[in-house]
């Protein structure tokens, strides 16, 4: 997959779906049909994902969704509590419920949890219904955005640095096992990085069309 960097200005807060259809449109080289119809992005708590999305999703005209947002707009009240009354096991088969349902869309660009990836089902429906985009943050960086944050349940701990390391070593080769893109984050602006995103976009649809037609043509 594709490897490039960004320095994220942040990754939370804003409504749970956010419609960009009066957004930018897509650069002038670029169509609409040119993309996925369906862009989902991965990655740990704190990556950057729900920042990434609503500007990506103003860019493509695609309407953006954060998956934790969904689940609590619909539970009417905070994840926390969800893990306090019905364990990681019923906030995962809610959250499970929430990606069938969001993959189902079409013209999304969705945010998920950083835990989605953990059951087979959700990574198996995330690679076949858009092209999954991963983005790795360093551990210095993820702490830093994530330190003021009371809303992560599984960094309600004495020492969220080891967690954190735990979490990456758990979850990495699973977000890369279903990645066509990687991002590593650092050292550009959300607009740039949403711009480079883009581009790679355009250029693994066109991969891909390419692909089919030789195999077209072969037959």
């Amino acid at each position: 997959p594709a490897v490039f960097s960004y320095r994220a200005g942040g990754c939370s807060g804003g409504d749970s779906s956010y419609n960009h259809a009066m957004g930018k449109a897509p650069s002038a080289n670029f169509t609409t049909s040119d993309f996925p119809r369906n862009v989902y992005l991965v990655g740990l708590m704190g990556a950057g994902k729900t920042s990434v999305g609503r500007v990506l999703a103003r860019r493509l005209n695609k309407t953006f969704y954060d998956s934790d947002h969904e689940i609590e707009r619909r539970t009417g009240v905070k994840i926390p509590v969800i893990f306090e009354i019905e364990g990681e096991d019923g906030f995962r088969l809610r959250e499970a419920a929430i990606l069938r349902e969001l993959t189902s869309l079409h013209d999304v660009v969705v945010a998920t949890g950083g835990g989605a990836i953990l059951r087979p089902e959700n990574r198996e429906v995330l690679k076949q219904n858009g092209v999954v985009v991963y983005l790795r943050a360093s551990l210095d960086d993820l702490l830093q955005r994530t330190r003021h944050d009371r809303n992560r349940p599984l960094l309600r701990t004495p020492n969220p640095r080891a967690k954190l390391e735990e979490l990456f070593d758990q979850r990495d080769p699973l977000y890369r096992e279903i990645a066509a893109v990687i991002v590593d984050t650092g050292t550009q602006s959300l607009t740039t990085l949403a711009g480079r995103l883009e581009q790679r976009l355009h250029e693994h649809a066109a991969a891909l069309a390419k692909e089919s037609a030789s195999a077209s043509a072969a037959h």
